[in-house]
């Protein structure tokens, strides 16, 4: 099918373009913003609810799910209809479920509210990619205007927990989804006026069967790596959900192979250059939003923090994000990207290697600062130049399909990263918890105060504040403390986990990427095979 070409966007000044990525940025920013907020408010929406561990994961997960789920759909809807609308009509999505979420009275409306938010979420993020490398022809601006975006999570993690801890100090959690509205109209008014409109020449018909064999596979993984703490990991339950994931996912590899106009083209994969940034990004990403929900246990339930002073002690991570990923990308331009990749690997092994020996008494200046540091700045090495070369491997007509490909590898890899490490530290906490919540006399715990005290760590913000008979203190002293030993024995598994699957990323890129920078003639062949 041929569509008319929106006017070429290379006629913008520099001007207009500096503004045009602006707008895109903002509207990445609130996408990102999202979760960083929500990640903050997780342990007053669990003592307000009295949810489990798997509740608050689904929380994340809820958004993250339905975001990675529909990128590929709204990417190609962004091709064929055009990126700016696709992207406007999902920034006002957005605000209105932010407001079906704000006026949430259980957790399952949270829930709902989340999921969809997540759906009009994806109609944002690859427009966004899309829409600049249509901007930025030159090479050398794009690769900037590309560091620039992966800036941009940066910051929003930076201000993400400041701003929801400032909020939550202030007002209840509530208003992590109220911020949104607001920033949403605005962005969506900027981009009507500032952004040019861009859109595929040609494109094939949509992929139903490609989208719903896909949304199977990721939900129906992702829901039992949660549950199975629950359920137990080799249950039936559990059991089938890896059978149907496995068979939805051979399914869909099937029908995209045979298909005239697939939601993924797989053939994209035979690129190295492609598909090893790609799983690059999907690890670092698995690392990262593993990393945030445990840390913000770790700071709220450990360490007892305010939702604000938890945003100040995390913005090192953020600013590390933030520097790390523009210069990351520059030097990428010069010696490549393999070894700018494989560096950040192991930058962020070691980062959740250190962070996995953290105690109850580590101190946060010193192997607490260092981890985030090293987490950080290891994200941002990997993923401006692996979202270049991503990118660089597509032509202008699929944009925005490319672009849904990066960023669904970023959100499975997030979504499983809150997953597989939640429920690790769930496994283990639990397992040495309840035993000990059990032996607690009724009249000091209800069932229901001790369900959600062997769930989660974040259950010792209540207990340290209420009163206890003195004959009990001590009892309840060593309970708080070896809560918190627990969550951090299970950090420690999650961490193993992370590094090796960092080291084993790292090893793969290193044998199987080329080391030498692509020149633009092997990228305009690239595109040219997939046109």
């Amino acid at each position: 099918m041929a569509l008319h070409q929106a006017p070429p966007t290379t006629s913008l000044s520099g001007r207009g373009r500096a503004l045009a990525l602006l707008v895109i940025c903002a509207a990445e920013l609130l996408v990102v913003l999202d979760n960083t907020i929500v990640n903050v408010a997780l342990p007053s929406i669990g003592v307000e609810l009295q949810t489990s561990m798997s509740g608050l994961q689904w929380v994340v997960d809820a958004y993250t799910l339905t975001f990675a789920g529909f990128l590929l759909a709204l990417g190609h809807l962004g091709d064929r209809y055009g990126r700016r609308r696709v992207m406007i009509i999902g920034l006002l999505g957005v605000a209105a479920l932010s407001i079906v979420g704000a006026l949430s009275g259980d957790l399952g409306q949270v829930i709902t509210a989340r999921s969809v938010m997540g759906v009009f979420a994806a109609a944002v993020f690859p427009a966004t990619l899309a829409m600049i490398i249509t901007i930025f022809t030159d090479p050398r601006e794009k690769a900037l205007a590309i560091a620039a975006w992966t800036a941009m999570a940066g910051f929003a993690i930076a201000i993400g927990p400041t701003a929801g801890g400032y909020l939550l100090e202030h007002f209840s959690w509530h208003s992590v989804f109220w911020i949104n509205v607001p920033v949403a109209l605005v962005v969506a008014l900027a981009a009507r006026v500032l952004v040019p409109e861009s859109r595929a020449e040609h494109v094939g018909r949509f992929d139903v069967v490609g989208l719903v064999s896909s949304l199977v596979a990721v939900t129906a993984l992702v829901w039992t790596i949660i549950e199975a703490p629950h359920r137990g990991w080799l249950s039936a339950t559990s059991l089938a959900g890896y059978a149907l994931s496995a068979v939805a996912i051979a399914g869909f590899i099937v029908w995209e192979k045979r298909t005239a106009a697939p939601v993924l083209d797989l053939t994209l994969f035979a690129n190295r250059r492609f598909s090893l940034p790609a799983l690059s990004i999907a690890v670092g990403y698995f690392s990262m939003f593993g990393f945030l929900f445990m840390i913000t246990q770790y700071f709220q339930g450990v360490r007892e923090y305010s939702p604000l002073e938890f945003g100040l002690h995390s913005l090192p991570f953020a600013v590390a994000v933030g520097v790390g990923a523009p210069i990351a990308t520059v030097i990428a331009q010069r010696f490549g990207a393999t070894a700018v990749i494989v560096l950040g690997l192991l930058v962020v092994s070691t980062g959740m290697a250190i962070a996995g020996q953290t105690t109850v008494d580590t101190p946060y200046v010193g192997p607490v600062l260092l981890s985030m540091v090293l987490m950080g700045l290891g994200l941002a090495v990997v993923q401006g130049p692996a979202t270049d070369s991503i990118m660089s491997a597509v032509d202008l007509d699929g944009a925005g399909a490319g672009s849904a490909v990066n960023d669904t590898t970023r959100e499975i890899g997030g979504t499983l990263g809150v997953a597989v490490l939640g429920s690790i530290v769930a496994s283990v906490y639990s397992a040495r918890v309840t035993p000990l919540v059990d032996a607690v006399p009724s009249s000091l715990m209800t069932d229901g105060e001790k369900g959600f005290a062997a769930e989660t760590v974040i259950a010792v913000i209540e207990m340290a504040k209420r009163p206890t008979p003195s004959l009990f203190e001590q009892q309840k002293a060593e309970l708080i403390l070896a809560m918190k030993s627990a969550s951090l024995e299970g950090f420690e598994f999650a961490s193993y986990v992370t590094v090796s699957a960092c080291l084993v990323c790292a090893v793969a890129v290193a044998i199987c990427m080329p080391w030498k920078p692509a020149p633009d003639s092997v990228l305009a062949a690239a595109r040219t095979r997939h046109r």
